[in-house]
């Protein structure tokens, strides 16, 4: 058995190696988009929304702040920013539905939900330009996370594309980052667990 006191410093007082959060926080804000999107894109009905908001505290909140929390301790700042931002966006989400539903506030206008939806399409957006610098994985997640805001922002204002409102495009297009989100994070979490690189993420667009 090795004396710590004989040995070297960086071997006795070696740095711990911490899980990679990521895959966390990306399966917890991708699961939750999916389902809240299949009701937004008309695949579930309306009535469904309040299964979405305890899965909104639980999954899409609570898991991504913890993600959120342990990519701080990593240094890792856009993470640690990233997920506790959209920790608290599904916060934000069940505690409204939650507080109208229980009678302790009354429904706000569409335009109201479609300012906060449009501020949270140039937040993303401008998140989406620092993922140039990130894979390319990342990068979809955020490039299409940014339309899915911007659509849902036109579904509430009331705009439509022809027959088909913006909201309805804006959950297919949630589904589709719901889906990316899921695919990522099953791709760091296999590559994490072979020690190598199974799956690219693919090299950032821009160095």
């Amino acid at each position: 058995m090795p004396d710590l006191v004989t040995q070297p410093a960086e071997l006795a007082y070696a740095a711990p190696r911490y899980a990679n959060p990521a895959p966390l926080g990306l399966a917890a804000f991708g699961l939750t988009t999916v389902v809240l999107s299949a009701i937004n894109a008309g695949w579930l009905p309306p009535e469904a929304v309040p299964a979405v908001v305890p899965l909104a505290f639980a999954f899409g909140g609570l898991a991504q702040l913890v993600a959120g929390i342990c990519e701080f301790k990593t240094g890792n700042t856009f993470g640690m920013v990233a997920f506790t931002s959209y920790a608290m966006f599904w916060w934000w989400f069940a505690l409204l539905q939650w507080s109208i539903g229980a009678g302790w506030l009354k429904v706000p206008p569409p335009a109201a939900g479609g300012f906060i939806l449009l501020m949270w399409g140039i937040y993303t957006g401008l998140l989406w330009i620092v993922t140039f610098r990130l894979s390319k994985a990342v990068w979809s997640i955020f490039l299409l996370l940014t339309i899915t805001f911007f659509l849902l922002a036109l579904g509430d204002f009331h705009y439509s594309l022809g027959s088909l409102p913006f909201s309805r495009l804006g959950g297919l297009f949630g589904l589709l980052t719901g889906l990316d989100a899921l695919f990522v994070a099953f791709l760091e979490v296999l590559n994490a667990t072979a020690g190598r690189v199974v799956i690219s993420p693919g090299a950032p667009l821009k160095s």
